[in-house]
C-alpha cells in the first residue's frame, strides 16, 4: 500500500501536461514502416522481382513510344492524341510511384519504408490515379463530340479549352491528393506498423492509426464519390449519346467506321473500371488484405502496360507512326 501512495507522490510529481506530452510522443514517434508485400517466402522473391521488372519495363517503354509516336508525327497533332499523351505520361509516372520501392525493397531483402516516404508515396499515388479517371473522362467528351457534333468539332475542342481540360484536371487531383496527404499527417500510429500491401495504400494506412480516423475517412469517401463518380457519370453519359448516334446510322460500314474511333478508349475504360472494381470487390469477399495487394496489381501495373498495345493494335494512325519511328532508326 505504501508502494502504491509513492508511486501516486512520483507521478503527481509530474505535470499533467508532460505526462499527456509523454502519452502523444510515444504514440506519434513513429520512422518507418514495414511493407509486407506478396510472400515472405525467400524463394519466391526472385521471381516476383523478375516479373514486376519485367512489367515495369515494358509500361515505361511503351507509354514513351506513344508520347514519342504522337510528338513527332504532324497528323497526329489532335486533341485525341493530345489527351493520349498525356494518359500515357501519368501511366508512366502512376507505376513509377510504387514498383522501383518494391524492386529496392526485394534485392535489398528490407521491407523498411520510411514514414516521409510513406506519405510522399500516398500523395502521388492518389495524384496520378484519380488523374487517369479525369483523362479518360476528358477523352469520352473529345469522342462524344467528335461523333455526336462531327461539323463543330474543331472550333469546340480548340487548343486552348484542350490545354484548359488538362490543366484543370490536373490543379483539383493535385489539391484533392493534397488535402488526403495532410489529413494523413494528423494521424498518430501505435506499435503495429506492418502494411500487407506492396505499396502504402491510403485505406490499409487508416487501419493502422490508433487515433480517430472519423474525418480521413469521410473526406476519402467524399473524394472517391465525387472525383471518381462525377468522372465516370460523364463516361456514361457520353457513351450513351455516342451509341444514339451511331444507331442512327442507315450503313453497317459507316456504324463500323464511327465506332471504331472509339473503340480503344472504350476498353482502356472497361479494362481501369473492371479492375478497380474487382479490387474492392475482392477486398471486400475475402477480407483479406494480401489478396487485396494481389487483386490492385490490375489497376496499378497491369492496366497502365496494357493501354499502349490496346492503342497500337486497334488504332492505324498509332501503327503507322511507329512504324515510321522504326523504319527511321533502321535506315
Amino acid at each position: 500500500m505504501k508502494v502504491c501512495v509513492k508511486c501516486t507522490h512520483i507521478i503527481s510529481f509530474f505535470p499533467r501536461s508532460h505526462l499527456h506530452h509523454m502519452e502523444l510522443s510515444n504514440k506519434t514517434r513513429i520512422s518507418e514502416f514495414l511493407l509486407l508485400g506478396f510472400s515472405e517466402r525467400p524463394e519466391l522473391q526472385p521471381l516476383i522481382f523478375g516479373l514486376f521488372l519485367s512489367m515495369y519495363l515494358i509500361t515505361v517503354f511503351g507509354n514513351l513510344l506513344i508520347i514519342l509516336a504522337i510528338s513527332t508525327d504532324p497528323n497526329l497533332h489532335t486533341p485525341m492524341y493530345f489527351f493520349l499523351a498525356n494518359l500515357s505520361f501519368v501511366d508512366i509516372c502512376f507505376t513509377s510511384t510504387t514498383i522501383p520501392k518494391m524492386l529496392v525493397n526485394i534485392q535489398t531483402q528490407s521491407k523498411v519504408i520510411t514514414y516521409e516516404d510513406c506519405i510522399t508515396q500516398i500523395y502521388f499515388l492518389i495524384l496520378f490515379a484519380v488523374l487517369d479517371v479525369f483523362l479518360l473522362s476528358v477523352m469520352a467528351y473529345d469522342r462524344f463530340v467528335a461523333i455526336c457534333h462531327p461539323l463543330h468539332y474543331r472550333v469546340i475542342m480548340n487548343p486552348r479549352l484542350c490545354g484548359l481540360l488538362v490543366l484543370v484536371s490536373w490543379i483539383m487531383c493535385v489539391l484533392n491528393s493534397l488535402l488526403q496527404s495532410l489529413m494523413m499527417l494528423r494521424l498518430s500510429f501505435c506499435t503495429h506498423l506492418q502494411i500487407p500491401h506492396f505499396f502504402c495504400e491510403l485505406n490499409e494506412m487508416l487501419q493502422l492509426a490508433c487515433s480517430d480516423t472519423f474525418l480521413n475517412n469521410v473526406v476519402m469517401y467524399l473524394a472517391a464519390v465525387l472525383l471518381g463518380g462525377g468522372p465516370f457519370a460523364g463516361i456514361l453519359y457520353s457513351y450513351s449519346k455516342i451509341v444514339s448516334s451511331i444507331r442512327g446510322i442507315a450503313s453497317a460500314k459507316g456504324k463500323y467506321k464511327t465506332f471504331s474511333t472509339c473503340a480503344s478508349h472504350l476498353s482502356i475504360v472497361c479494362l481501369f473500371y473492371c479492375t478497380m472494381l474487382g479490387v474492392y470487390l475482392s477486398s471486400a469477399a475475402t477480407q483479406s488484405s494480401r489478396s487485396s495487394a494481389t487483386a490492385s496489381v490490375m489497376y496499378t501495373v497491369v492496366t497502365p502496360m496494357l493501354n499502349p498495345f490496346i492503342y497500337s493494335l486497334r488504332n492505324k494512325d498509332i501503327k503507322s507512326a511507329l512504324k515510321r519511328i522504326f523504319c527511321v532508326q533502321v535506315m
